[in-house]
């Protein structure tokens, strides 16, 4: 593990007790835990997108916020659902925060997950779909996106337009170089996240996977991972692409950590999304030197470079840094990583 950050659903509603957390409060909370976790040396923050729901659903002023209040940090979706998404537009907004943050965009994107509404996506006027998931609409809005940012030409240019004119096809601006490096696939199988290494793309391994042959969540991402990099490597791509997981670790340092999320330690589960049986993680809470030895024994940690901590961004600012911190005190230095900075 090279790199470590936080993965947040941006919940807002009731909190209980009469308190309530508002969209406006969720998302200035966000940039100000940008701001600490950047001081802290932490690598990127990163955002769950859903429609329809009290969660972040559109990221990018969001992200420009970030941007333009940071210096280090990565800042990133976990993942965009491509079935809402206008291409061009989204590859426009894309390259305006890759330029604004000086290239530290990790934009995530998928089919998505699914939503508290029925095809959404075709109320946005996404309509045309014969996949009951949506899955053939997304592949098409991503692959015109991707030839966008990659600065092919989309539309031809009028020579006798009163601003330039001109013959040929116009790429889409603002154009940033390196985008195409930094987008990632949201993968929850191995047939997407195959697909993802065939296409060059970083890989972004979900916080469950669509299988359930009883072995362990890790063990079964790690399997994932390894044909991700194959199908890279196949492919012929050059360097080495980028590979993160999500999990849910709490150390257990003080008496509220205890009370918060002691007696949290939980296994593997099995369910059923999308009609498939899936397994998903268990939530790691513990005192530091157990959750390193838990930590360093899960296979699929081990074989990306970047952990995504899920946290729960309703508590607060002031918890999650706490959160943060007592990982990177006390946590992420055994498992290989290094602050930013250092």
């Amino acid at each position: 593990m090279k790199r470590f950050g936080t993965l947040s659903f941006g919940h807002y509603g009731p909190l209980g007790g009469g308190r309530q957390l508002s969209a406006g409060d969720s998302l200035r909370q966000a940039v100000d835990l940008a701001q600490g976790m950047d001081e802290l040396g932490a690598n990127g923050i990163y955002f769950r997108v859903h429609h329809f729901a009290r969660q972040q659903s559109s990221p990018m002023p969001l992200l420009a916020a970030i941007a333009a209040t940071t210096k280090r940090i990565e800042m990133g979706t976990g993942v965009i659902d491509m079935r809402y998404e206008s291409p061009l537009y989204l590859a426009e907004e894309a390259a305006a925060v890759d330029l604004i943050s000086e290239g530290r965009l990790a934009l995530g994107v998928s089919r998505g997950s699914p939503e508290t509404v029925v095809r959404g996506y075709e109320a946005f006027g996404y309509t045309g779909s014969t996949d009951p998931r949506g899955a053939d609409l997304a592949r098409e809005h991503f692959d015109l996106f991707l030839r966008a940012i990659e600065g092919e030409g989309i539309a031809e240019r009028d020579p006798n337009s009163p601003f330039g004119g001109g013959t040929g096809l116009q790429r889409i601006e603002p154009y940033s170089p390196g985008l195409r490096s930094r987008v990632w696939w949201g993968a929850g199988g191995r047939e997407s996240a195959e697909w993802a290494g065939r296409t060059g793309l970083n890989l972004m391994s979900s916080t469950l996977v669509t299988e359930a042959d009883g072995r362990p969540f890790d063990i079964l991402q790690a399997e994932q991972i390894d044909l991700f990099r194959a199908a890279w490597r196949e492919a012929g791509h050059a360097g080495e692409p980028r590979v993160s997981v999500s999990r849910s670790v709490f150390p257990l340092v003080t008496a509220e950590d205890h009370l918060s999320f002691g007696g949290r330690q939980d296994s593997d589960g099995i369910g059923v999304i999308d009609g498939l049986r899936t397994t998903f993680g268990k939530t790691y809470a513990a005192e530091p030197d157990v959750l390193i030895e838990q930590l360093q024994q899960d296979a699929a940690i081990a074989a990306a470079d970047t952990l995504m901590l899920t946290i729960p961004s309703q508590l607060g600012v002031e918890f999650n840094l706490r959160v943060v911190e007592s990982f990177a005190s006390h946590v992420a230095p055994a498992l290989g990583w290094e602050p930013q900075g250092a």
